[in-house]
């Protein structure tokens, strides 16, 4: 028997969910009202067999990285996407959300992402995140502005392991599903593959496919004319939506339309896509705001200019932040860092002088958890 799977989505939102996942060739098993979340329901289904499978378009991995990429640029404004992003944005739905593809914490994907890294070996922040699987579980409200959390969510960005377990979720969530999607309709360029990823991301792929058709079946009016239209009915349906956010990223289409203007249907590179540069180098870069280096206690820490960046500044960050300090765990040695290290060199009767040395970074770190 397959595997049963969920998916946790607002109860105004079930039955566009349900026929998304009808449509990318899974079995939905049925539907549940949330006991622990009043408006929202559990969609239960089975995903199809791998032989079902077979035929769903693969394409050249620098292909499959571009298309990724002009959604990373759309979701956190970066070619790689911004592993560590934690935003709690007024109104949103989602509530807290995280990582390179915003996972959130009102669909109940941000505890299943966090119990997967948790559950990975080697996760090298896995045991200390385990104390907040029950509390992303239930979708507690204090999840939201617990900055402890959320400095936490940003210092596992800096982890290979991280990095690895979200490509690997989001390409599970999103990108498999947008590739069958776009397999069953027949679209088979990179540029038409990424709109259909970009809506599977950002949601209503499905409503909005059957009207695209509605025009003409794509195998009727061509690949290119089909999407064209598809993106323009996004766009009138985005610019016009009661919710106020989703008429702010109008801007996703207009990126489509100059694309589609480009004849970039083979996604060549180098792109530009809102300002940022899609190629090799980019694609293959550390991503934005993660740190591999240097190693903490292998150089002094203090306000310099430029600021002082780096793994070493986000752990002494997240030890303060452990130890109660309010600061934002963003790798970078500024000033409010400095402040609070003076402040524990007082406490430790130490000169106060807010530079951390070896001695107290190693104290910090020992005393961290």
């Amino acid at each position: 028997m397959s595997d049963v799977y969920s998916a946790t989505v607002l109860c105004s939102d079930c039955s566009e969910r349900r026929h998304d996942l009808e449509s990318t060739g899974n079995h939905v098993v049925d539907c549940r009202e949330d006991p622990s979340l009043p408006g929202w329901c559990v969609l239960r289904f089975t995903r199809p067999e791998r032989a079902a499978a077979d035929d769903t378009l693969r394409l050249p991995a620098t292909q499959a990285q571009t298309a990724k990429a002009i959604v990373n640029i759309f979701e956190t404004g970066s070619v790689r996407g911004q592993y560590g992003a934690v935003t709690v944005l007024p109104g949103d739905t989602g509530r807290l959300t995280y990582g390179r593809s915003q996972t959130t914490l009102g669909s109940g994907n941000l505890h299943l992402l966090i119990a997967r890294y948790c559950a990975t070996v080697g996760a090298r922040f896995g045991a200390r995140l385990r104390a907040w699987l029950p509390a992303l579980a239930a979708r507690s409200a204090a999840v939201d502005t617990d900055g402890k959390l959320h400095n936490l969510l940003r210092a596992c960005a800096d982890d290979p392991v991280m990095r690895d377990v979200q490509d690997d979720f989001f390409d599970e969530t999103y990108w498999q599903p947008a590739l069958r999607a776009a397999s069953r309709l027949g679209i088979r360029s990179p540029l038409g593959v990424a709109v259909v990823y970009d809506s599977w991301v950002h949601g209503s792929w499905a409503p909005l496919r059957d009207r695209a058709s509605a025009g003409g079946a794509l195998q009727q009016v061509g690949e290119h004319e089909w999407v064209q239209r598809f993106v323009r009915l996004r766009r009138e349906w985005l610019g016009t939506h009661p919710n106020a956010l989703l008429r702010q990223t109008v801007y996703r289409m207009d990126a489509f339309l100059r694309l589609i203007e480009q004849d970039a249907w083979g996604l060549p590179l180098p792109l530009v896509v809102r300002g940022q540069e899609i190629s090799p180098a980019s694609l293959s870069a550390l991503p934005p705001g993660c740190y591999n280096g240097p190693q903490p206690g292998s150089r002094e820490l203090s306000v310099q200019s430029p600021l002082l960046r780096g793994l070493d500044v986000r752990l002494v960050q997240l030890a303060l932040s452990d130890q109660g300090c309010d600061l934002r765990a963003d790798g970078i040695f500024g000033t409010a860092t400095a402040r609070f290290v003076t402040a524990l060199q007082r406490t430790h009767e130490l000169p106060e002088n807010g530079v951390a040395d070896a001695a107290l970074i190693h104290r910090l770190l020992t005393l961290e958890g």
